[in-house]
């Protein structure tokens, strides 16, 4: 297994790892804050980087049934939440593709 290179970003406001601090998203990437995840508030995101991705699953949620794949930290390998691969509902599509990161699993690296 090769060095793990992981991005920096910059910008007004930083999501990170609340563990090792690594760099997850922007403020500007998120696309809402009405969402719950498995420990309480998520955030939804267009774009996440230095995460690695789990194996995809069939998760039955409040708004219906998604296949999922749990994200990572590519540092430490904490759990920070899910990204959608598909929905079942035609009013959940917008969610494909995107990414749920658990707020209480965040800090600020700014």
């Amino acid at each position: 297994m090769g060095m793990r290179y992981r991005r920096y970003l910059a910008g007004e406001r930083i999501y990170g790892c609340s563990t090792c601090k690594t760099h997850l998203a922007t403020i500007h990437a998120m696309r809402s804050r009405a969402f719950n995840g498995q420990h309480g508030r998520a955030y939804l995101f267009d774009v996440v980087v230095n995460v690695k991705e789990g194996e995809s699953c069939d998760r039955a949620m409040t708004t219906g049934t998604h296949t999922v794949r749990d994200i990572y930290c590519v540092k430490c390998n904490q759990v920070l939440g899910w990204k959608y691969e598909r929905a079942f509902e035609a009013s959940q599509k917008y969610k494909e593709g995107k990414y749920i990161l658990e707020r209480n699993l965040l800090t600020d690296v700014q």
